[in-house]
């Protein structure tokens, strides 16, 4: 045999060398990839192989204390696509965009992301989804979502606040109780190849999502409904810039209504409900609009200040008569003004002055230089303890987000002046719901209560997860001392300046306000803010109320005449509603006592027969404007229930339904020349709804006189200046 030539061998060599160098690579290689790289590459396989689908928790209802629902999550679908998985971006994005009616380019933007999964449309409705799913677009998913959905569209707006698009709270018990009502998100995973099918070998999890928990507020829907009609016919009446009014319960702390107007819808919580703001709104840049955003949705009651004027009066009074500094029998001599630090405070009426008075006429009278007295008598020191006590220098801890602390001076800065000033009202800036609350703890025999608006959170099934209990803060004044100034706040009612706030049958007490706005550094001529606060029964307190009309500029600005009346008209149907029994003197009684009238049963037919029956039975009636009823609509609920005694005339409140099976039709009215008030009067009579734009009287509208339209039909009015 022959042997290897020395070329064969060195060949041999050669290749042996090359090929044990390429396997070492390799091996290095491997090793490389396995050991060192090996968690990388295996991250990169879960990445591309493992589909997470989040499945969105359903959002807690928000409930009245009577189990009502104020915010619910409707069922709807949101549009996702996995980007890694898109084979043709460009025709998957021209497909979405003409169902969805997007920009096609945004679209895009998302499909070619480098995210592992992003969302493309939410809350896009079922015919939307199918026509998505009919398509069988590779990487693009649809799943089931909820949506906030608030059914009384802005009622209780700034109770309730909103979400954003995430469906997170933004605004209101929304915000507040975020941990509670959002739930924990679910999440199903599992291992699929570029095609998209489920991998024989892997391991699917599914994590169901965790609901929130419901909240249920200390607030009556009924109350509230109360309120907000008020406080909407004071708007109007007024033509004032914000009207607010607050109730509580004097024994708990609790918050029964909130109402403020103008407001706007959580269902578009960036769409004004006035066409004006709306307009402004659009023509700005996104930094203006965000901060009309934030304005529109700030809760006055809770997030803003105000002077109170004469309403602080009460405090000034109740500590004084505490400190036993003056009793009511206590008298006074007014020339008009008095001299502080050789400054001359004037009173109001300082051009007739009220002369001789005792304590008891001076609340009834306001006389500014009385209660300048009054803090003279008690000194800094003291009064600031007081004011301390009633809770006004800091935040009363309500379970509503960004409470404001009041605006006080330092007391090392409080002089002679200032302490007169503040004495009857100026140069102090509080919350509404401090003075409430101050004022609630003077009529609950001195004890202050901690204000809440929510009672306790519960589950799916009812069960009450966790109650919120009442809680006293401290007793500020003595139970004779509280006594006392309710004997004195119903003297301003029944003999003093808030007569118009005066219910026959029942004991109102209270206290008018009126005070200059401070614009800048000083104070603007012309703008006011007016204000009463009044608690109820007087001799045995449940309610006490506060309402402000900011900058009026209708027929009056006094507190007595613009802001009186709201009380009135909140606490005159409320009372009824608590089922407070009046108590008529025999003056009363032979001015206003009524012939008794039993309720009778008018549910389950139509308003036109309900009406006809309870006409015939001496009652009036109004119907809820939940729904948008006329005389075909269906009687679904009443209140007062049938059976229960009412003074004849009473009015007795219907809640309706449309009659599905009378197609309702009417002729749209002539409004021209009408007021928004009676406009609004007119259409609800018919079951049609009102789109506001302008102020003043109607000019023109649209659908025309006589057009026949079905009912809940919206009717835009165009209102122009008289």
């Amino acid at each position: 045999m022959s042997q290897p030539s020395i070329s064969s061998k060195r060949r041999l060599l050669f290749i042996f060398t090359a090929v044990s160098l390429v396997l070492f690579g390799l091996i290095i290689r491997l090793g490389w990839i396995q050991i060192v790289r090996g968690e990388k590459y295996k991250e990169l396989a879960n990445r591309y192989q493992t589909r997470d689908i989040p499945i969105p928790a359903k959002r807690g209802v928000i409930y009245d204390r009577n189990g009502k629902e104020l915010a619910i999550s409707a069922s709807t679908n949101t549009v996702w696509v996995h980007p890694n998985e898109v084979d043709e971006p460009e025709k998957t994005a021209a497909v979405l965009s003409s169902i969805l009616e997007l920009d096609e380019e945004t679209v895009l933007k998302k499909i070619k992301t480098s995210q592992y999964i992003v969302k493309i449309a939410p809350y896009i409705d079922d015919e939307r989804a199918k026509a998505i799913r009919a398509e069988r677009l590779k990487g693009i998913s649809v799943s089931e979502d909820n949506k906030r959905f608030y059914p009384y569209g802005n009622f209780a707006a700034y109770i309730l606040g909103h979400t954003t698009d995430d469906n997170k709270g933004m605004a209101g018990i929304e915000l507040e109780y975020e941990k509670y009502l959002s739930g924990i998100p679910g999440r199903w995973i599992k291992n699929t190849d570029g095609a998209g099918r489920q991998l024989s070998f892997s391991t699917e999890k599914y994590h169901q999502a965790e609901n929130g928990l419901n909240v249920v507020l200390t607030i009556d829907e009924v109350i509230q409904h109360f309120a907000e009609k008020a406080v909407q016919n004071a708007l109007e009446v007024n033509k004032a810039k914000r009207v607010s009014v607050i109730v509580t319960d004097v024994k708990t702390g609790e918050v029964l209504a909130m109402a403020v107007k103008p407001d706007y819808d959580p269902n578009s919580p960036r769409t004004p409900i006035d066409e004006e703001l709306k307009k402004q709104i659009e023509t700005m840049d996104q930094e203006k609009q965000l901060e009309a955003w934030y304005a529109m949705w700030r809760n006055p009651v809770i997030n803003d200040t105000y002077e109170p004027g004469s309403t602080f009066k009460l405090l000034t009074t109740a500590a004084a008569l505490e400190e036993g500094v003056v009793t009511p029998q206590s008298t006074f001599v007014d020339n008009g003004y008095i001299m502080v630090a050789g400054q001359r405070i004037r009173c109001w009426r300082w051009y007739n002055p009220h002369g001789h008075q005792t304590l008891v006429e001076a609340v009834q009278n306001s006389c500014n230089p009385v209660f300048v007295e009054l803090g003279q008598k008690m000194g800094v020191e003291t009064f600031y303890n007081y004011l301390d006590g009633f809770g006004v220098s800091d935040i009363t801890g309500i379970d509503l987000p960004g409470e404001r602390k009041s605006l006080m001076y330092s007391i090392n800065n409080v002089g002679p002046v200032e302490l007169a000033t503040i004495s009857f009202g100026q140069s102090i800036s509080v919350t509404p719901i401090q003075l409430v609350n101050a004022v609630a703890a003077i009529a609950n025999d001195g004890k202050l209560m901690k204000p809440r608006i929510v009672k306790e959170l519960t589950d799916d099934d009812g069960n009450v997860v966790h109650r919120f209990e009442e809680t006293m803060i401290r007793q500020v004044i003595s139970e004779k001392t509280s006594k006392t100034m309710r004997e004195m706040m119903e003297a301003v009612v029944a003999d003093g300046s808030g007569s118009h706030a005066y219910i026959p049958g029942y004991r109102v007490g209270g206290k008018t306000g009126t005070a200059q706005k401070v614009v800048g550094k000083g104070y603007a001529q012309g703008l006011y803010v007016s204000s009463f606060v009044g608690i109820a029964p007087a001799d045995d307190p449940k309610l006490a109320i506060l309402a402000i009309v900011d900058e009026p500029q209708g027929f009056s600005t006094y507190g007595s005449t613009t802001a009186a009346p709201i009380v009135k008209e909140v606490l005159e149907e409320t009372l009824r509603y608590l089922d407070i029994k009046p108590k008529y003197t025999d003056k009363e009684e032979e001015e206003f006592g009524r012939a008794k009238v039993t309720i009778p049963e008018v549910r389950n037919i139509t308003v036109k027969e309900a009406s006809k029956i309870l006409i015939d039975n001496n009652l009036q009636f109004n119907t809820e404007p939940e729904y948008y009823a006329d005389e075909n609509a269906i009687v679904v609920d009443m209140f007062p229930k049938p059976g229960a005694n009412v003074p004849e005339k009473s009015i007795i409140l219907l809640y309706t339904k449309p009659n599905e099976n009378i197609p309702s039709t009417v002729e749209v009215p002539d409004l021209k020349g009408k007021t928004i008030k009676e406009v609004n009067i007119i259409l609800n009579n018919l079951g049609l709804k009102l789109k506001i734009s302008g102020s003043g009287l109607a000019s023109s509208q649209y659908p025309e006189v006589g057009t026949t339209v079905e009912t809940g039909t919206i009717i835009s009015v165009e209102f122009k200046p008289e």
